[in-house]
């Protein structure tokens, strides 16, 4: 399926010049780019456009799961009409197992799993399978 970016907004300022060179960068297959911008600047909207020009899948990689939620929502709203997923740990709380050897004691690991989380994942990994957008 082609990738349709969905939005009332137009590139403005230096946004349309840093989607011409990351897309150039792309094509010529740069292995590193780097989009640097400001909280509120545009770097989501950009990348979409970016997305938007080389119809090509992109996995979006964030350091924490509240970025990538929004990430994946706002993606989402770009493109409605394609497979955006979010795709996390879906532990709410993970302590691992430890042995403590001074008191020879063995302490098992805790876990909480999120259940709508846990969805989401097999969500976006069925899409893989499935779709190549």
């Amino acid at each position: 399926m082609k990738f349709q970016l969905k939005s009332q907004f137009k590139p403005k300022g230096d946004q349309p010049k840093a989607i011409t060179k990351l897309v150039k960068g792309i094509k010529e297959k740069k292995r590193f780019q780097t989009l640097l911008g400001v909280t509120g600047s545009g770097k989501t909207f950009t990348m979409a456009n970016v997305i938007n020009q080389i119809q090509r899948p992109t996995l979006i990689i964030s350091h924490n799961k509240t970025l990538a939620a929004q990430l994946a929502s706002e993606f989402g709203e770009f493109f409605p009409d394609n497979a955006v997923h979010y795709f996390v740990s879906y532990y709410d709380y993970y302590q691992p197992e430890v042995y403590l050897p001074h008191t020879d004691t063995y302490i098992e690991k805790e876990t909480d799993i999120n259940e709508e989380i846990d969805r989401l994942r097999h969500a976006a990994t069925a899409s893989l399978m499935t779709r190549n957008d």
